[in-house]
């Protein structure tokens, strides 16, 4: 996915620059583009959310049962949410730097 988007953006970036792009189709494209990485963005939030409920109600059993299982499937959870966050956070910044790029095209429009 980081590829993916490091390559979309260089591609726009590099059509906009280049003069010759067809700018209307251009932020058509992007305005489809931009939907499906929110959708990536929400379904990766709601993976997060789900692993960080899941990782607290773990911390919290163990609490309660003290229970070696309930803690080790609190770090687990734990090490599976740090990665999840930190893709979240690449997907977070790169959706706005489509807004800004969505919104040059249409200064470039008018």
């Amino acid at each position: 996915m980081k590829k993916y988007f490091s390559e979309y953006i260089s591609y726009v970036l590099a059509a906009i620059e280049s003069g010759e792009t067809d700018l209307a189709a251009l932020k058509e494209e992007l305005l489809v583009k931009i939907g499906f990485m929110q959708h990536e963005r929400l379904v990766h939030l709601l993976v997060t959310i789900l692993f960080a409920v899941l990782m607290f109600l773990s911390l919290i059993a163990f609490f309660i049962s003290e229970s070696l299982g309930m803690l080790t499937a609190a770090v687990l959870m734990l090490a599976l949410l740090i990665p999840y966050i930190a893709h979240y956070y690449f997907l977070e910044n790169n959706v706005q730097k489509l807004y800004k790029i969505y919104d040059r095209i249409c200064e470039m429009q008018k």
